[in-house]
């Protein structure tokens, strides 16, 4: 029987330093001279059950502490890319967030040549076509985004696009106009998050002034009626990440998620896994999920799998896109 978590897809929505399993942070850290504040990998797992955003923050910033070179960079990456081969992707568009690695003293092309090194050979090894989108930290200030767009300049030709991510609320995405238009000039990508703490305005906000092409989560869009006909309308991207809805309590239980409200209303959305060493589980287990509690049937999980594809940035590629969704409608569940 072919299960749901197996349905080709694409991820949009995958943020790699969230990919970091407790297994391979001790690996790393002793690797690399560091030590954690946890007798072992069960007290770091137990750590992961956090209270809200910013707690969950506080751990995934200090865990970054673990990766230093290269080398970890490239085994971080290549651990991600062999789960989400197993779990049905055959596309993924990764986020990074360089601010985090070069304010501990990474160097920024220390982490762009170790994640590129995986992702060059992602298709040989696992199958899997890659993309990397580098994300500002929004409760930086904008003038160091604007530093690190410039310092990643002479690394661009292994980086699609841009993004925002992080703390969301009192850093509105119009803090960022000056940066976008900057990374548009540069023929960047651009996407954000929005709408996942933040107001139903700044995903308007994302739109209007950014200029992004997807809004990351954007779960409260569906609070503003109007901004639901545009998103229809416009056919805007939305790549959804339920699990983490949940965890970091945007929802309070996965049955009150409104993913099936958002594709009855005809809103292209995706579904993905966020941070998914974080939020109890990778793409293809969100799949399972959605299907469990949200009665998401068969044809319903080809429409996500299908949206997946046309969402993500590979115009540059018809014929793969092509390729992608023809195995999503060969695809037989059972």
């Amino acid at each position: 029987m072919h299960l749901p978590e197996a349905l080709p897809k694409a991820e949009l929505h995958l943020h790699i330093e969230g990919t970091l399993e407790p297994e391979l942070a001790f690996a790393l850290a002793a690797r690399n001279g560091v030590d954690l504040p946890y007798a072992d990998t069960e007290e770091l797992r137990a750590a992961y059950l956090f209270s809200d955003l910013q707690s969950f923050l506080d751990l995934y910033y200090g865990l970054m502490a673990v990766l230093r070179t290269a080398d970890d960079f490239t085994e971080l990456a290549d651990a991600y890319l062999a789960r989400a081969a197993r779990q049905g992707v055959r596309h993924a568009e990764i986020f990074f967030d360089p601010q985090a690695h070069t304010e501990r003293g990474v160097p920024l092309g220390t982490v762009v040549e170790g994640l590129a090194r995986a992702l060059d050979r992602s298709e040989e090894r696992h199958g899997v076509s890659t993309q990397l989108i580098m994300c500002f930290l929004r409760d930086r200030s904008a003038e160091s985004a604007m530093e690190t767009l410039r310092a990643a300049e002479p690394y661009l030709h292994h980086i699609v696009g841009v993004g925002l991510d992080s703390a969301e609320v009192g850093h509105p995405p119009s803090k960022f106009a000056e940066v976008y238009a900057a990374a548009g000039a540069l023929g960047l990508r651009k996407v954000a998050h929005a709408g996942e703490e933040g107001p139903p305005a700044y995903v308007r906000e994302a739109l209007d002034v950014l200029g992004v092409e997807r809004i990351d989560h954007g779960l409260r869009a569906m609070e503003d009626g109007e901004l639901v006909e545009r998103l229809v309308r416009e056919r805007v991207p939305l790549t959804l990440c339920p699990l983490s809805n949940v965890r970091l309590r945007a929802v309070d239980v996965l049955e009150d998620h409104p993913l099936p409200s958002m594709m009855a209303a005809g809103l292209l959305v995706t579904v993905n896994s966020d941070d998914p060493a974080y939020f109890g589980g990778y793409v293809g287990d969100t799949f399972h999920a959605v299907h469990e509690a949200l009665g998401i049937g068969q044809e319903q999980l080809r429409e996500l799998a299908r949206n997946s594809f046309l969402a993500s940035f590979l115009d540059h590629d018809e014929d793969r896109r092509a390729r992608y969704l023809a195995e999503v409608e060969a695809y037989t569940f059972d």
